[in-house]
């Protein structure tokens, strides 16, 4: 499983907003961009999803800038990590978790929040293009493989991980 690097770069952002000096005071994308070496423009679609999702207040305006909406003890790494990461599916028999599906590994996937599920045995392997799905022992391994990479994200918070705040600060030039 590889996360994208919006998902990365929006970890770091959250990272940055945690471990600044004066976690109220407002920062903006420019500070953030710079001290990562990436893009702003490809940083601002993501503070703006982020604000979306409620994770950083945005105050606009000549002296407004970002900050982290929530307590870092408060933002769950697989939490954010399924609300951000666009696509689950290793493989090609996986599927988005459709809300009226009844299979039980389906359920266990909504029960766990997990944006896919396995496509439904019973259908074409043409549909799939995988002409030995409906018989294939390797999809639910790499399900529980998800569910596990999943699951460990699930027992940390943004505060487990910037617990060396003056070392961070110092990489960041904070």
């Amino acid at each position: 499983m590889r996360l994208t690097n919006y998902t990365d770069y929006a970890l770091r952002s959250l990272i940055y907003l945690a471990v600044k000096p004066a976690p109220q005071a407002l920062a903006n994308i420019s500070d953030i961009a710079d001290s990562y070496n990436i893009s702003k423009s490809h940083l601002t679609k993501i503070i703006h999803q982020l604000g979306q999702l409620g994770y950083i207040d945005s105050v606009r305006g000549k002296n407004g800038g970002i900050r982290l909406a929530r307590a870092p003890k408060d933002i769950n790494l697989g939490v954010l990590i399924k609300q951000i990461e666009p696509d689950f599916a290793l493989v090609e028999c996986f599927a988005t978790t459709l809300p009226n599906d009844n299979s039980s590994q389906n359920n266990e996937a909504t029960q766990k929040g997990l944006p896919i599920t396995l496509i439904e045995e019973s259908k074409n392997a043409a549909s799939v293009g995988c002409v030995i799905s409906p018989a294939c022992q390797l999809k639910a391994v790499f399900f529980e493989a998800l569910n596990a990479f999943i699951n460990v994200l699930e027992r940390y918070t943004l505060a487990d991980i910037i617990n060396n705040k003056d070392e961070l600060n110092t990489l960041l030039s904070l």
